[in-house]
């Protein structure tokens, strides 16, 4: 299909499975954080596949045409791989600096990097149950893991960025072995510490990539604008990526207002084309979404885009979060009615 639309990856959580209180007012977790859950931990699982199963079905209602999970398990986006790994030290966590610059309690590595088992596999083979469209995984990548640990180990972040990259590349091979379509690395610190992602970080995603038996996806961007209030204007680690061993990549243009003609630079892949404005709670007419996409398509085939919200969608109000996605696919309509 001709702009086909997705989330990036998370799905807001219904208020009566998490405190959204307590999540909004707080760092994003990187170590585990089970006091966000509402639910009483022997009935955590059945009300998290209940959120799981709404959220799926929301999705298709608003005309999603590649369907993820939500991510409505997850505490953050991260946590959930990153805490799952031999080799970390979850209940005596170290700390390292947020993107913003604060301090964060994280995952404190305190012997060799392995992954014990699939971590979300079982999370795919749920959501493949319950849609028969096509389905999208999120993973955190290498890079972002190992700026949000404290390494008491290898004492080398290289040496920490592949290792991680190993444990991440296992994980891909389980999910499109379980039937993933498309496999998506979350890589937000390579736009927040670009000099790192140059140095050793973009060597670290490749080697997670490395073998992709299906299609993959790097998301970059600013922010959960809940968190990250301040925008700039462009990338400072985007063109660097046309170096990346993935298929599509993930980027936001609406809260930015990016200059998209950066895309030029990566000529060649997939983009996801984040077109929702997470900082505004007003809900975008699908006017203003088709304007966005149309905004793009100069400086990409528009047989590679596929249209998306800049970020997750984990901090919106439920019912604004279905307006803004359900514009989105109304918005891709029109632009798809143009084109053909």
């Amino acid at each position: 299909m001709l702009l086909p639309t997705s989330l990036v990856g998370s799905y807001c959580q219904p208020d009566w499975l998490i405190d959204r209180a307590k999540l909004g007012g707080r760092f994003p977790p990187r170590t585990r954080a089970k006091e966000l859950w509402r639910i009483p931990e022997e009935h955590l699982e059945e009300a998290q596949n209940d959120a799981t199963i709404a959220a799926i079905k929301l999705q298709e209602e608003a005309g999603l045409d590649i369907i993820t999970d939500g991510e409505i398990r997850r505490e953050s986006y991260s946590n959930r791989f990153a805490t799952a790994l031999a080799g970390v030290d979850i209940d005596n966590p170290g700390t390292a600096l947020d993107r913003s610059g604060h301090p964060n309690p994280v995952p404190r590595v305190t012997g060799e990097i392995r992954r014990m088992h699939a971590v979300e596999v079982e999370d795919l083979k749920f959501l493949k149950r319950h849609t028969d469209r096509l389905v999208k995984m999120t993973v955190p990548g290498p890079f972002i893991m190992s700026q949000q640990a404290q390494d008491d180990h290898y004492g080398d972040p290289r040496a920490l960025a592949l290792a991680y990259a190993a444990a991440v590349r296992e994980e891909i091979a389980d999910l499109f072995a379980a039937g993933a379509d498309i496999v998506q690395l979350d890589e937000p610190y390579m736009q927040a510490r670009p000099e790192a992602a140059e140095e050793y970080g973009l060597d670290a995603l490749n080697a997670a990539l490395d073998g992709a038996a299906g299609t993959t996806a790097v998301h970059i961007c600013f922010g959960y604008a809940a968190i990250i209030h301040e925008r700039p204007e462009g990338y400072s680690f985007l063109p660097q990526m046309q170096g990346c061993a993935c298929d599509q990549i993930s980027i936001e243009t609406a809260q930015s207002n990016l200059d998209t003609s950066v895309l030029e630079h990566l000529r060649g892949k997939s983009i996801i084309l984040g077109v929702l404005d997470l900082s505004d709670p007003e809900v975008e007419t699908p006017e203003i979404i088709a304007e966005r996409i149309r905004r793009a398509l100069p400086h990409v085939d528009p047989a590679k885009v596929i249209v998306a919200p800049d970020c997750g969608l984990k901090y919106l109000p439920r019912e604004t979060a279905f307006g803004k996605i359900r514009a989105m696919a109304e918005g891709a309509a029109l632009v798809r009615a143009e084109l053909q």
